[in-house]
């Protein structure tokens, strides 16, 4: 015991105190030598306290809060504000014009299907009930050849519940229907009543509602309270999109500055919802934020010096028909800022848990340290987010570039045709801000990490002890 003069009286440590509350105070129980990774100085003793709980970091300075605070509450209300002037109320009404999505559908059964001749089809008198779907299937039934179904289809939903029409699919048809199966229907009133309704898509609710109960439970099961709250954040996120993003654009307001404030709103309820009301989540904030408005600037300068309308195919047509006064090109910057908010928000929540992780395991290292550190997670983090990124666009518009290998277009021409340029601009500018994200997020967490933590209590707790965290191992102490 000649070694050890330092030690204190058995019974005052025998209490009850929890490995978490040893650690916090700085004094070493006894019989803490018999558990590995107690008593190897300050820094093993904060890896040991985030290996017990993993629960938030420790809180940085009353001052820097108040800095911190300083810059995010007047963004805070400012997108409050932004909020209540742009709200819409409800998206405006309009009379359809049964045109693409433009339609009144209703529920409805294949209730029997029966073959027929398309020579007999194009045979009767006047054209198929419910219409072709498709100009090849017309074809078919004009020339009279091949097999056809004939197929009776029961309104479920609407006024008209309960009334029957057929359907001709032709044999070249991309979709066959099957006797009671479940479709969705188009009903035009103002065509001739055998014409009324047709079948334009199959009701697939159950099988993507049955995906997202999987994902959810996979999400719960594996992040517990904050997978809960991940799903949360994303209903939230939803609801931000549909109650205020959509309807504020068509009742005319300006594309992007609807995008930013809905963006932003979306950026704060779900990184504190998810992460915690903490400077560590500020510091992502912040990151995000800085990395949002450099998209939104690159954006707005290439799309308009490219020339890029934004209204390049059926969808942006139509809307462009039904609301003359959406700015088209601005809806394109809208939704740069808005798809590349959900990758900037990963990256930067993941380079300032990096940054903290890091300090928690050497409190001595530096913000250069730290940066230096952090960043080679980063580029790592980089090279595959980008890759993710350009992949999921091809992906996105890989039949359009098969109609332009069918063309035999050359490169040049596939890249400044407009439809190609606005996803490359999309993509460039998206992957520019994540790329800028990752050492913007890592200085200010390296800053804010480093500037003035509240640490002074845990070294002056471990200088009143000083052996025991250098000497008192295993047995040893037993002598």
């Amino acid at each position: 015991m000649d070694r050890y003069p330092y030690q204190t009286p058995e019974p005052r440590h025998r209490d009850p105190v929890s490995p978490g509350d040893e650690q916090g105070s700085g004094i070493a129980a006894p019989g803490a030598g018999h558990r590995p990774g107690h008593g190897h100085g300050q820094a093993n003793g904060h890896g040991h306290a985030h290996s017990h709980g993993h629960g938030p970091a420790a809180p940085v300075s009353q001052h820097l809060r108040k800095v911190i605070a300083a810059i995010l509450v007047p963004f805070t209300v400012a997108v409050l504000v932004g909020l209540v002037v742009l709200w819409p109320g409800s998206a405006p009404s309009h009379k359809h014009t049964g045109v693409g999505f433009d339609r009144q559908t209703q529920q409805a059964t294949v209730t029997r299907v029966v073959e027929v001749s398309c020579g007999s089809v194009s045979g009767s008198s006047g054209a198929p009930a419910g219409g072709t779907s498709t100009a090849g299937g017309g074809a078919a039934v004009r020339q009279g050849g091949g097999t056809c179904k004939k197929a009776t289809v029961r309104v479920d939903t609407g006024e008209d519940t309960g009334r029957t029409f057929t359907e001709i699919v032709q044999p070249d048809q991309t979709r066959q229907l099957h006797q009671g199966e479940k479709v969705v229907v188009a009903y035009e009133p103002s065509a001739p009543e055998e014409l009324q309704y047709s079948v334009t898509d199959v009701d697939r609710k159950f099988p993507m509602a049955l995906l997202a109960g999987v994902f959810a439970l996979a999400v719960v099961v594996v992040g517990r309270l904050r997978g809960v709250m991940a799903l949360v954040a994303l209903a939230v996120s939803f609801l931000v999109l549909t109650l205020f993003i959509l309807p504020a654009i068509l009742q005319g307001a300006n594309p992007l500055l609807v995008a930013v404030v809905g963006s932003s709103a979306i950026m704060l309820i779900a990184l504190y919802m998810c992460h915690g009301l903490s400077a560590r989540t500020s510091v992502a904030v912040l990151g995000t934020l800085a990395s949002l408005l450099l998209i939104g600037l690159l954006g707005s300068e290439f799309i308009d010096w490219a020339a890029l309308t934004g209204n390049t195919d059926d969808s942006t047509g139509l809307i462009h028909g039904l609301y003359p006064s959406i700015d088209m090109s601005g809806l394109l910057l809208a939704g740069v800022i808005i798809g590349s908010l959900g990758v900037l928000d990963d990256v930067t929540v993941t380079q300032t848990s990096a940054v903290w992780e890091l300090h928690e395991a050497n409190p001595s290292m530096g913000w250069r340290g730290l940066y230096r550190a952090a960043i080679r997670i980063g580029r790592d983090h980089i090279a595959s987010v980008v890759n993710t990124l350009v992949l999921a666009y091809a992906g996105a518009a890989l039949p359009l570039l098969l109609l332009f290998s069918i063309a035999r277009s050359s490169v040049g021409a596939v890249i400044n045709s407009e439809l190609v340029a606005e996803e490359i601009v999309r993509t460039l500018v998206g992957s520019i801000g994540l790329v800028a994200s990752v050492p913007v997020t890592t200085a200010l967490a390296a800053l804010v990490v480093s500037a003035d933590r509240p640490g002074a209590a845990v070294p002056a707790s471990a200088a009143a002890q000083p052996a025991p965290a250098r000497t008192g191992r295993g047995r040893r102490r037993k002598r």
